[in-house]
């Protein structure tokens, strides 16, 4: 049997977490091909329907990324994605999946070697969690 793939998706805002992750691509840096990026103009747009639809949609993981905080292009919307990423922590522990398979990270723009450094870390606590649904089983997470 092969190694289990992670899925992850990247909800990125576009002024400083999608540009840092075309900078990582400009500097031909290495790292795990499971990410799926969304680009956002803002991660203050993200709603936790998103989030939670990524898993029911089958993804394994799940990462906001956006402006370093007190940086936030539209002034607080990376504050308001942290609120929104803390609430679906609490929403996929009561359902019975790990909290950890969601997160929020800050960088700017010019740093390319933290996205890959990101997406690096979220894929092997992924692999470490394992798939969120086992043996085939789906169950809808938004119930």
């Amino acid at each position: 049997m092969s190694e289990f793939e992670p899925k992850i998706v990247a909800f990125c805002c576009n002024f400083c977490a999608f540009a840092a992750a075309d900078l990582a691509g400009a500097m031909r840096l290495q790292y795990s091909p499971s990410v799926r990026i969304i680009r956002l103009p803002c991660t203050g747009k993200v709603d936790a329907l998103y989030l939670m639809k990524s898993f029911e949609d089958g993804a394994d993981g799940v990462f906001v990324a956006g402006c370093l905080e007190g940086q936030c292009h539209y002034l607080e919307g990376n504050l308001r994605a942290k609120k929104k990423v803390a609430y679906v922590k609490r929403l996929l522990a009561e359902v019975g999946i790990e909290p950890e398979r969601v997160e929020m990270f800050n960088l700017s723009s010019a740093m390319g070697g933290r996205f890959a450094e990101i997406v690096e870390e979220m894929t092997e606590r992924i692999k470490k969690l394992g798939p969120v649904y086992k043996d085939g089983q789906k169950e809808s997470v938004s119930s």
